[in-house]
């Protein structure tokens, strides 16, 4: 399943990091990240992620393939 992940505010590339299997850009006032999602397990466990460094998800949606 193809994700797409808005954070607000423009993560650092070390905070980039933290996302190995997701691709990044910054768009205006948020970063965009997007890629393959494998599982449920693997979409909370992103979650769980975005939340331990203090990152706000503004949206979290399935892309069509």
């Amino acid at each position: 399943m193809l994700y797409e992940i808005r954070i607000d505010g423009q993560m650092s590339n070390e905070l980039t990091t933290a996302f190995p299997e997701l691709d990044s850009f910054v768009v205006p006032r948020q970063t965009l990240l997007y890629g393959q999602v494998n599982d449920e397990a693997h979409l909370y466990g992103l979650l769980i992620r975005f939340q331990s460094l203090g990152l706000h998800v503004v949206e979290f949606r399935q892309l069509p393939e």
